[in-house]
């Protein structure tokens, strides 16, 4: 799903050897088995679902990868950096907000949001961005925005984290400890993927 890689022979995972141990086993980890604890099953059908359309993803294995990212920063006990007021913790606010979006779908469509086609899950995505949703139950504009950026930034984050979207958009993994030589401007490290030529 999505746009065609411009780098179709390169892969991130061949290089793994020039990176230390611990940046290796990181980096493998992304690509499973995953022990979920926190999310719910449906809870993780439904990230899989914003993520197929936040991140235009539509790879089993890279879509568990993104809710499996979500639980873990959900999880972590350290605060915010930033919160608005009146906004509730973004644990409290994404868990909620994977209820509400269900409520309005069986409102509007007489079916869970799971159940609607992509053209419609993505209408209801548009509408939350731009607080377009229902304001009912607590939910004004203010906090259908920030669950939308939330949501955004931890499967975006989440999606150009996997090493299988590295190797498609060309990025050479973790620098360290091999570092890099050639910065002048249109130079790349031997080690760097070559754009594809299209005829």
């Amino acid at each position: 799903m999505g746009l065609e890689s411009l780098y179709p022979d390169y892969d991130v995972l061949a290089l793994q050897d020039e990176w230390d141990a611990n940046t290796r086993q990181i980096v493998k980890q992304r690509l499973g088995p995953f022990e979920f604890k926190l999310l719910s099953h449906w809870q993780q059908g439904m990230i899989k679902a914003l993520a197929r359309q936040l991140a235009c993803e539509g790879r089993d294995e890279v879509l568990t990868w993104i809710a499996f990212h979500v639980e873990t920063e959900l999880g972590k006990p350290q605060g915010e950096a930033q919160r608005k007021p009146g906004i509730p913790p973004r644990k409290e606010l994404i868990l909620a907000g994977l209820d509400a979006l269900d409520n309005w779908a069986k409102a509007k469509f007489f079916k869970g949001f799971l159940s609607l086609k992509e053209a419609q899950q993505l209408e209801f995505l548009q509408l939350l961005e731009v607080g377009g949703l229902p304001q009912e139950e607590g939910w004004d504009v203010e906090r259908q925005k920030e669950l939308f950026k939330k949501l955004a930034g931890l499967v975006i984050t989440a999606h150009y984290s996997h090493p299988w979207v590295w190797s498609e958009i060309g990025y050479g993994g973790p620098a360290y400890p091999r570092g890099y030589v050639r910065v002048e401007l249109g130079l790349v490290d031997p080690w760097e993927p070559k754009q594809a030529e299209w005829s």
